[in-house]
């Protein structure tokens, strides 16, 4: 059901508007918003425009999650192609960072100046530029430096595509849709990648020609779907209520929703990125795994991850997001406990497995939260900021396996991804209760309470529906 807001702004207070505006730190918002904004919570299918920008972003996110999940399968061939450290190889986890910060600063601008058809167009051709360098395989620092270009595009897609969604009705159903085809994508490119290595005996840089065509139909589809959204159009869907000198960037800097999203998906990301990326070094090495079948378990983490996502995706609002990101978190440590303690190739095949389909809903679950909280027009720099900075993560914290591993071994890939999800269940705890935010009212507005843990889990909504739905089957029996 679609809700409408209609705003009218005084005519007196018109001038005092624009001249605040004017002083607005963000060059794209110089010009006064609409006196009359409609605003409508739009779904994937409505308005009809929303269904192209639907599968094209579902596409963006596969190439996505197929850049992400390649690094695994390739580290050991570039370690060999260069005859790398683990130190050194790791770089092509951190050098992406530069990127994502980049995007993280810009991401709302490009909103605000070109809109989504900004980011339909620098996102594919970074993408493009990317895996066009890396395919020709220059010489290592050359590699390092390309990798930062994929960043970027991975930053301001990723970031754009979720506040895309996070306003959408039934918003945890779509964003597990979007982020399964970005596991179907983590899938896909370790399976092909090992298959065309190992079995086809294809050079590993070969991969990436793929990646490049991906990324021309990337281009082509977005620039279709995204095509009519210009900066004007962002800003009119989503004008401020207020006037005021700061830019949408800056305002969502100062709620600590804003930072608690950011570091929880830092954290989590991270975590997912950094065993996705090891995984087949730990199970060779560790395991005593042959190639192809390491490979294989990679595959197996990834698909637990796209299928945690589809599946969970219809749990996770039923159950309330606080409370199911709890059990999600916890299912994962339990998982990841088994896969640490018991040495067996097959047992941690499948432990690795569940726990990529417990890590799944996270990043979803997240972003629902944000948009729950604060206000929407503050959605895509928030979003933005918390999905770029969270992406900074897949650079920061497989690299430092790396560097870990250099010096003590690829065994301290465990108790490191555990120690991680726990300080993912402590932040989680810091949100406060998840109520939507009124159009206009700043973040803050929305806390009933000064404190940073927030034990409440939405226990008492689910206690009360499941009681409810106790009642209800007690008593259609009883008519029975």
């Amino acid at each position: 059901m679609s809700q409408t807001l209609i705003e009218l702004q005084a005519i007196g207070e018109s001038s005092r508007a624009q001249i605040l505006v004017t002083e607005n730190n963000d060059p794209a918002e110089f010009l006064p918003q609409p006196s009359t904004t409609v605003s409508v919570v739009e779904r994937w299918n409505h308005p009809k425009a929303n269904i192209g920008r639907t599968f094209a972003t579902f596409f963006a996110l596969t190439l996505i999650g197929a850049n992400d999940a390649s690094y695994g399968v390739m580290i050991p061939y570039i370690e060999e192609y260069y005859h790398l450290s683990y130190v050194v190889v790791s770089l092509v986890f951190l050098s992406p960072l530069v990127g994502y910060s980049i995007a993280a600063i810009l991401n709302n601008w490009i909103h605000v100046r070109f809109g989504q058809r900004g980011v339909a167009i620098v996102g594919p051709v970074c993408h493009i530029a990317a895996y066009l360098g890396i395919s020709l395989h220059p010489p290592y620092p050359v590699f390092v430096v390309i990798f930062m270009l994929a960043g970027f595009a991975n930053g301001i897609e990723d970031a754009a595509w979720n506040a895309f969604f996070g306003g959408m009705a039934n918003a945890n159903e779509i964003l597990g849709f979007l982020h399964g085809f970005y596991g179907i994508g983590a899938v896909l490119s370790p399976l092909i990648a090992t298959n065309l290595v190992t079995k086809a005996g294809w050079p590993w840089y070969a991969f990436y020609y793929i990646m490049l065509g991906g990324a021309v139909v990337e281009l082509i589809t977005s620039l279709w779907a995204f095509w009519p959204v210009s900066g004007r159009v962002y800003r009119e869907k989503s004008p401020r209520t207020a006037a005021v000198k700061e830019s949408r960037l800056q305002e969502s800097l100062k709620s600590r929703v804003t930072w608690v999203v950011s570091i929880f998906l830092l954290c989590y990301v991270g975590a997912e990125v950094a065993l996705g990326g090891w995984i087949v070094t730990f199970m060779r090495r560790e395991r005593d795994g042959e190639a192809f079948a390491s490979g294989m378990v990679a595959t197996g983490f990834w698909t637990g991850i796209a299928v945690g996502r589809f599946l969970l995706a219809f749990l996770t609002p039923r159950l309330g997001e606080k409370f199911a990101v709890t059990l999600y978190i916890l299912g994962a440590m339990l998982c990841q406990l088994i896969f640490w303690l018991v040495p067996s190739f097959v047992v941690s095949g499948v432990a690795v497995s569940f726990q990529g389909f417990f890590l799944g809903p996270l990043f979803p679950a997240a972003v629902v939260a944000a948009t729950r909280i604060l206000p929407a027009h503050l959605h895509v720099s928030a979003i933005g900021f918390a999905a770029a900075f969270g992406g900074g993560g897949a650079a920061v914290l497989p690299f430092g396996v790396g560097a870990l591993a250099q010096a003590k071994g690829v065994t301290l890939l465990q108790p490191v991804i555990l120690t991680i999800l726990a300080f993912c269940l402590i932040l989680w705890l810091c949100l406060p209760r998840l109520v939507n935010a009124s159009p206009g009212s700043s973040s803050e507005e929305q806390f009933k309470s000064p404190q940073w843990i927030n034990i409440d889990f939405d226990l008492v909504d689910s206690g009360k529906r499941t009681i409810q739905k106790a009642r209800s089957r007690t008593n259609r029996s009883g008519d029975q």
